[in-house]
């Protein structure tokens, strides 16, 4: 049999060939972790179907980011949930608010970590939704104002960087112009810009406590069938002033990270949800796959598709392997 003089196997044959070649390198450089806030003190509750994820009153928080920090993990992204929920969300922009107490603990005792919050209003209303409500909608350009106000208090707070998730048209640009007044020009924002109606997020809603009280979020959040639509929204946020576009969820939407990562140029992140998380450990879990194989083909995949940021629950274990 005639081979042809190029033979791929030659160049796979040992690990140090593998290495020399390998196209995508994944590190805890590329790694930000995401973090759940609850009022009170010694509170480290289990996040169900999230093993390893707990809701973690600031005490705890402070140690975690500090854990990441040691990891070689450069950033963590703040959800938190208030003592009390209410229609229009005032525990989102309260100076003294859950993410508001943590921001500040965080930037005094690790000063070093970055410190992204998630602005959005569905951990903040009593209805679940990620904006106000009017006449039984959720009110898009109601909402604009309120995300400017709660980015702002996040910024006086120490955040350094501000990633609004709420999924409203002008969202981007409501709060750049918020955060400039203010005088936090130099606040970078990381916009949710392709964010799909996934049925990846459920255990996120548990640990956010933030699932809709009724209806769902198909009216603002984007349609699964669409590619076309997220290029769309990721057009529209870079005009308002995004420094980071994001898709999310990230396994599922490959190929929409592909198709951001050709069409913008700006640093992209995708967003591992806690579904993603949650199959690869329950497969694990029953002897189904190597879990931590798994793992790491995850988040290598993410990169191959073109995201140089990755959020996932995956963070310090992948860390860990990885440093060595």
């Amino acid at each position: 049999m005639q081979f042809p003089d190029y033979r791929p196997r030659r160049l796979r044959k040992n690990e140090n060939f593998r290495r020399m070649i390998r196209e995508t390198k994944l590190s805890a450089d590329n790694l930000i972790y995401p973090l759940f806030v609850v009022p009170g003190t010694k509170v480290k509750n289990p996040i169900a179907f999230m093993p390893g994820n707990f809701q973690m009153s600031v005490d705890y928080i402070v140690p975690e980011a500090a854990r990441m920090k040691t990891l070689g993990i450069p950033a963590i992204l703040l959800f938190g949930i208030p003592e009390k929920k209410d229609e229009i969300a005032s525990g989102a922009l309260a100076k003294d608010g859950i993410i508001q107490r943590a921001v500040r603990e965080i930037k005094n005792k690790v000063p070093d970590i970055l410190v992204i919050t998630d602005v959005c209003l569905c951990e903040y209303t009593s209805h679940g939704h990620c904006g106000m409500i009017e006449k039984g909608e959720v009110a898009n350009d109601l909402t604009l104002a309120v995300l400017a106000e709660q980015a702002v208090s996040h910024a006086r707070a120490g955040a350094d960087m501000v990633a609004p998730s709420a999924m409203m048209d002008g969202q981007v640009g409501a709060i750049r112009e918020g955060l400039d007044e203010a005088g936090f020009d130099a606040v970078p924002i990381m916009a949710y810009s392709a964010k799909y109606a996934s049925c990846f997020y459920g255990p996120f809603r548990e640990a956010a406590e933030s699932a809709p009280s009724f209806g769902d979020r198909r009216a603002y959040q984007m349609d699964p069938a669409n590619s076309d639509e997220a290029m769309r929204e990721i057009a529209l946020d870079v005009q308002e002033g995004t420094d980071i576009i994001m898709v999310k969820p990230a396994l599922p939407y490959l190929d929409v990270i592909r198709r951001a990562k050709e069409e913008f140029d700006l640093p992209l992140a995708a967003y591992n949800v806690s579904g993603e998380f949650a199959m690869v450990k329950a497969a694990a879990q029953m002897g189904w796959i190597d879990g931590e194989r798994a793992m790491l083909e995850s988040l290598t995949a993410i990169r191959r598709a073109g995201a140089e940021m990755i959020i996932t629950y995956f963070a310090p274990e992948a860390a860990q392997i990885l440093r060595k």
